[in-house]
């Protein structure tokens, strides 16, 4: 039998996120509300400001015109260790150079969801310890695609650390963001689909948590389908998709738009990754036999 996040994707639509966006605030180049535009202007569905350290609630959105945009509390822990998003928070969580007791305290309140952020930046590819991923427990998942690192030390890519941590048995998701700062580049780079039933924050949230997404840099799933054990991946714009089960080891190549796999015992997991034009990726949560 496949365990999977994708088995109920009935009464809602999808929509395309950011979760790792920066203001004057903190660093970032713009302030909120021409963030927003940007955002809004593109299409999207929701978005989360994610300062550093700064905690943005839902009354503090209330000031800003989202556009019909789901605008997600929360920000980004950054002091004293490797950053972490802190999703659909509810309240401001101290820094803690121990990241588990930031985790442990996130999940104590019912305060959202925690998310790794770019492990392979800085020169020496490890802004974010292998031995820390693993150590850790509670948190969702890792950004795989971190747009900003495209033009810093280090890769925007972590799916070597998702297959280091999926093939150990953990169960956590892989998401992509911009990590926007700049006024202009930074914007639309990465990010995730979810499938959202309660077009609320809460409902956003819960979507993410439950894995009801698949993270992106310009691949578009049509459809994500399941039947005993055969999984069939149909894309929009993908010309060849690659299925890696566990050790990261190729068990599936399709050229084209689509792949049909049969997952069989012994396989650990099964994830597609969807490449397309450029650097247009799309990339599935995992699927367990």
């Amino acid at each position: 039998m496949i365990e999977h996040p994708y088995q109920d994707l009935c009464g809602g639509r999808w929509l395309a996120g950011n979760l790792h966006t920066h203001t004057t605030t903190s660093d970032g180049e713009r302030d909120h509300q021409h963030v927003i535009d940007d955002y809004a202007g593109r299409g999207y569905g929701f978005l989360m400001i994610s300062d550093h350290d700064i905690y943005t609630a839902l009354d503090d959105y209330a000031q800003y015109d989202a556009q019909g945009m789901i605008m997600v509390p929360g920000n980004e822990i950054t002091a004293n260790g490797p950053h972490m998003l802190h999703v659909g928070a509810v309240d401001w969580v101290e820094p803690h150079a121990d990241r588990q007791r930031v985790i442990d305290e996130v999940r104590s309140t019912g305060g959202g969801l925690v998310i790794f952020n770019h492990p392979n930046w800085h020169v020496n590819f490890n802004h974010c310890p292998q031995d820390l991923l693993e150590r850790c427990e509670g948190y969702m998942g890792l950004e795989i695609y971190n747009g900003v690192i495209s033009r810093l030390e280090g890769s925007p890519y972590a799916t070597n650390r998702w297959d280091m941590l999926l093939t150990q048995g953990r169960r956590v998701w892989g998401y992509a963001h911009d990590d926007s700062h700049a006024a202009s580049g930074d914007v639309g780079l990465g990010w995730n689909a979810a499938y959202v039933k309660d077009e609320t924050p809460a409902g956003v949230v819960e979507a993410l948590r439950a894995g009801r997404f698949y993270a992106s840099t310009g691949v578009e799933i049509n459809a994500i389908e399941v039947e005993g054990n055969t999984i069939r991946i149909e894309t929009e714009n993908a010309e060849r998709i690659v299925a890696l089960r566990r050790g990261a080891v190729r068990c599936g190549v399709a050229e084209g738009r689509e792949i049909e796999l049969e997952m069989e015992e012994g396989m650990g997991y099964v994830r597609f990754e969807c490449w397309g034009a450029g650097e247009g990726f799309a990339w599935t949560q995992p699927f367990f036999i």
